[in-house]
């Protein structure tokens, strides 16, 4: 089955379920999605294909159509948890700090906030703006390490002990027994400590028929039997999480040498209610700035995205995750362009294909900024233009068609006025800032205005 039906339900689900429940609160008033604005959270580390991918899901969900776009906001899922903890009082952190500590909302505080999930590390650094906005210092970095991870260590751990084929048996055919045992472990691994589980009927009974149960236990370390269930020691639990962590420090250690000022580290999302995980980073990192954690920190995003849905602007500046640009032609210089790339025409001698920068990676942009652009037709009696935009980890190509450089989307815009020949001009407006990029062009001659979104999807 095809990701986007997956995802198109699963959307489809919750859609209901909040307008039933809403229903249901409301003395059976009937509602429906369009009445409202809906808030989808995603990885900040996702790149623009994964944001556009999710849109899609929603709008074939029923969430929103085509002409109510503007009713779902997509939101970053660490900055959604930003804006909850920075409103939190000292007693909304978990308090293994027993200084009492909350986040400084003084202007100028730098903090960096690790959202935990199950797939994902995702970290952002923010700085407290005047009026108490949020300003992105770095752009969004991460990884895949995580709190799946430990969870496949376990289940791997679980296959080293019952050997001889036991346990891919058992998880061939017993599928919601081994989902059943993972939601278990996701409760067991919270804590700091020896875990005991009770050893599910139908597992053990394949386990019998190959050897005395027992005995699955004598040639591993860290596991045993005890009556019926279970037992995995502390230290053996430990090591599950270690891959998972190495990859948490190395991503902080990097931010950590940056000339930033960080004063708190923030821990959110699931993976954070982990006491493994909490005591790891406050070791390594509790000399430098304060780490906390706030109690139920999965709803921190939650919480985080309803006050982002109303506020967008919260979110002050970001930093460009690549330098972005369109591909346009200019007039022929021998001195400035390769000869290859010349092409005439009857209003003369171009070059093609050349870069021209919009936004620079890394550069600040202001979360409603918008870029304006003039182009200029390349021939008198042209009735239309084509925009190719591209994206780069490099700040000043020359050349659309350099290494480096992808190719993200493309759109043309009619151009049906040509009476001022090659005195006509389209504005193109590009706004940045949102966790979305979108892109206006005008026709200056007839007026007329095209909205696009970017197509990041749908890579040549």
């Amino acid at each position: 089955m095809k990701a986007l039906k997956v995802f198109t339900e699963a959307l489809r689900y919750l859609k209901e379920d909040a307008l039933k429940t809403i229903s249901a609160n409301t003395a059976g008033a009937k509602f429906i999605a369009s009445d409202f604005t809906w808030v989808l959270t995603v990885p900040a580390i996702w790149d623009p294909s994964a944001k556009q991918f999710m849109r899609e899901a929603a709008t074939q969900a029923g969430i929103v159509t085509k002409a109510t776009e503007d009713k779902l906001v997509i939101a970053l899922e660490p900055e959604a948890a930003s804006v909850w903890c920075k409103k939190l009082p000292s007693e909304g952190f978990i308090a293994q700090n027993h200084e009492g500590d909350k986040l400084d909302q003084s202007p100028g505080t730098q903090y960096i906030v690790v959202d935990c999930g199950g797939g994902t590390i995702d970290i952002t650094v923010h700085e407290v703006l005047n009026g108490g906005a949020l300003k992105e210092l770095h752009k969004a970095s991460g990884n895949d390490l995580g709190g799946q991870t430990v969870d496949r260590k376990y289940k791997e751990f679980l296959r080293e002990i019952f050997c001889d084929g036991v346990w891919d048996e058992y998880e061939r055919k017993y599928p919601s027994e081994v989902q059943r045992m993972m939601y278990d472990f996701t409760v067991f691994k919270r804590k700091d400590e020896d875990i005991q589980m009770t050893c599910p009927f139908n597992l053990g009974s394949l386990a019998q028929r190959s050897q005395e149960i027992e005995k699955f236990f004598e040639t591993v370390e860290g596991a045993s039997w005890n009556d019926g269930s279970i037992k995995i020691s502390k230290q053996k639990m430990n090591s599950f999480f270690d891959e998972s962590l190495n990859g948490i420090t190395k991503s902080l250690r990097l931010i950590m040498k940056k000339d930033l000022n960080i004063e708190f580290i923030l821990l959110v999302g699931g993976y954070a209610e982990s006491e493994v995980l909490r005591g790891h980073i406050k070791s390594q990192f509790g000399r430098q700035c304060e780490v906390l954690c706030p109690f139920r920190p999965q709803e921190a995003i939650v919480k985080g995205a309803v006050m982002f849905g109303r506020n967008p602007e919260v979110v002050a500046s970001r930093k460009s995750a690549f330098t972005y640009g369109i591909a346009v032609s200019e007039r022929f210089d021998k001195h400035k362009h390769r000869a290859e790339k010349k092409f005439t025409n009857k209003n003369g001698e171009w070059c093609n294909n050349i870069f021209k920068k919009l936004v620079e990676i890394k550069q600040d942009v202001g979360w409603d900024e918008t870029r304006e652009h003039i182009l200029f037709p390349v021939e008198a009696d042209q009735k239309s233009m084509r925009f190719d935009f591209f994206q780069t980890e490099r700040k000043t190509p020359f050349y659309v068609d350099e290494w480096g450089m992808e190719k993200i989307g493309s759109f043309v815009v009619d151009m049906p006025n040509i009476k001022r020949g090659m005195d006509r001009q389209v504005k193109l407006e590009i706004k940045f800032g949102s966790t979305e990029m979108t892109a206006t062009a005008t026709d200056m001659d007839s007026k007329s205005t095209a909205s696009i979104k970017l197509d990041f999807m749908s890579k040549p």
